[in-house]
């Protein structure tokens, strides 16, 4: 069985349970519960602040940056290539 039905099994029958049923009304374990749940994105999100704050500090371009980057010369490249295209057109 795989680990992903292996869980949703265990978290159904966990879910039957009136036990858990019960803890699941009560509105402060279920803060706690989101909180936890929110706690992945926050951690990836104070990384990656972490880490452009870094490549600022030594001058470094950030992988965003570098994409940015990359979309631009792109789209010069195309611009120029329509222009020489408009060039050869006018003087052939």
């Amino acid at each position: 069985m795989g680990m992903k039905k292996r869980l949703m099994k265990e978290g159904m029958k966990l879910m039957s349970d009136p036990r858990m049923m019960k803890l699941m009304q009560d509105e402060r374990f279920m803060k706690v519960v989101m909180a936890a749940m929110s706690i992945p994105g926050q951690v990836s999100t104070i990384a990656q602040d972490q880490t452009d704050r870094f490549a600022r500090m030594m001058s470094l371009a950030t992988e965003q940056e570098v994409r940015d980057l990359r979309r631009t010369v792109r789209a010069l490249e195309e611009q120029l290539a329509e222009m020489k295209k408009r060039e050869d057109s006018k003087s052939g």
